[in-house]
């Protein structure tokens, strides 16, 4: 794989410096206790695992995803939205663990899919391998009946070499610094997906891989923010970036500008909110860990009930009681509502 050229424009000169700042910012900060980064880091995966399962179609609610994971060894996951949250947030926990010592190799890439895919025995034939079958990429209307092939993937006979010249390149390139890593893991995010090597997954594997390589460039910021959530909200330009530019993948000068754009976007839209929620939240590590990750929460959603807080924190009842009663004492939340009808949001001064 080669790159003959990689124009950056002036606006992907300031998003990259914009984001290398507060990299370089967060790595010099020293005010944050552990209880703090906990709960903001547990808050970003969360919303991370639960943005890139609905990306694929899933539908469980960030909520939904938050009380799954705190019985899931209690019950078995039946459904295929349930065993892709499992899987994806399994992924996400070895990333975050052991970022330093994966490296980008082909076998990683297979091991990650396979920890994605490890629920679901419906996938037991090809978890952890390339395809077998073509898996070009369709849309759908709405009552489902296909409207054609938008992305023609690689051949499974192409696949093994495609990502062998891909993987290498992307490795070389990260190591000379010769172009930036922004750059270089941009491309190898729309490469990757328009070579669609698994036979599923893809896109979670793709924006998985994304986190791995943000964490190994340095950037080390990004378990506290989620860049699925961001991507979420702005799906349409996601995929719309992501034609644009797999489309000229065959000519000898791609047109990487349109992903670039995006994903630059991107990037500095997930270091922006972690950036609000810290100026906000100034005052907050002296507070209880539990009152923290109500606070989080708040940050990212309109209400919270006594029962959802309770789910969130697993703190016993009495004493989430008296936590809520604090943050309202303090002025931090405001209460609505009565007896069960009750929800808290942010107060004003926060929002």
């Amino acid at each position: 794989m080669k790159i003959h050229s990689l124009s950056i424009s002036p606006e992907h000169l300031k998003n990259i410096s914009e984001i290398d700042a507060f990299s370089a910012s967060w790595d010099l900060r020293h005010s944050l206790t552990p209880e703090r980064l906990s709960a903001l880091r547990h808050v970003a995966t969360i919303e991370s695992i639960g943005s890139s399962t609905r990306i694929e179609g899933a539908r469980l609610s960030d909520a939904e995803v938050e009380q799954l994971l705190g019985r899931l060894e209690q019950q078995s996951l039946d459904t295929r939205d349930e065993q892709e949250v499992a899987g994806y947030a399994d992924a996400m926990e070895t990333i975050f663990s052991n970022y330093l010592e994966i490296p980008l190799t082909e076998n990683y890439l297979k091991q990650l899919h396979s920890i994605l895919l490890s629920y679901s025995e419906k996938d037991n034939r090809h978890r952890g391998q390339y395809k077998t079958l073509n898996n070009h990429v369709e849309a759908f209307d709405s009552d489902g009946n296909s409207l054609g092939i938008v992305i023609k993937t690689a051949t499974p006979f192409d696949t093994p070499r495609e990502m062998e010249a891909l993987v290498r390149w992307t490795r070389e390139s990260l190591e000379d610094k010769s172009i930036h890593p922004l750059l270089v893991i941009g491309v190898f995010n729309v490469v990757f997906l328009a070579i669609h090597p698994f036979q599923d997954g893809n896109g979670r594997v793709s924006r998985v891989i994304a986190t791995l390589l943000l964490l190994r460039a340095g950037y080390h910021y990004v378990p506290y923010s989620s860049l699925e959530s961001v991507i979420e909200r702005s799906k349409d330009s996601y995929y719309l970036a992501l034609r644009r530019t797999q489309s000229t993948l065959d000519q000898s000068d791609p047109d990487w500008q349109p992903w670039l754009t995006f994903f630059l976007r991107s990037l500095v839209s997930q270091k922006t909110h972690l950036e609000t929620k810290l100026t906000a939240s100034q005052g907050w590590d002296a507070l209880p860990k539990d009152s923290v990750a109500i606070l989080n929460y708040l940050s990212d959603n309109e209400r919270i009930t006594a029962s959802e807080a309770e789910n969130l924190t697993q703190t016993p009842r009495s004493t989430l009681k008296l936590r809520l009663k604090e943050l309202q004492d303090k002025g931090l939340i405001q209460r609505h509502g009565k007896a069960r009808g009750t929800w808290y949001v942010l107060a004003e001064p926060l929002k």
